[in-house]
């Protein structure tokens, strides 16, 4: 399923760019592969309510992608 939104441009606001969202079975597993691979997790997940778990992270060449492990609703949507 692709989903989005999109937000208008604030100057104080860090970090802002087009950005990509993979689907994860577990997040915090996920959070040490990007740890262990030299990337960055930026904070903890937080609940996105009625959608699942949500956090950011830098790559190791500094682009920002998110990751979001989905609530078992819409895992099954998906099949």
């Amino acid at each position: 399923m692709i989903n989005g939104g999109f937000y208008s441009k604030k100057d104080d606001w860090p970090a802002q760019y087009p950005s990509v969202v993979i689907a994860v079975d577990d997040i915090n597993t996920s959070m040490k592969k990007v740890e262990a691979a030299g990337g960055k997790v930026l904070g903890e997940p937080m609940e996105i309510p009625g959608y699942g778990l949500y956090v950011s992270f830098f790559d190791t060449e500094g682009n920002r992608v998110s990751m979001m492990q989905p609530h078992e609703k819409w895992k099954e949507k998906a099949k």
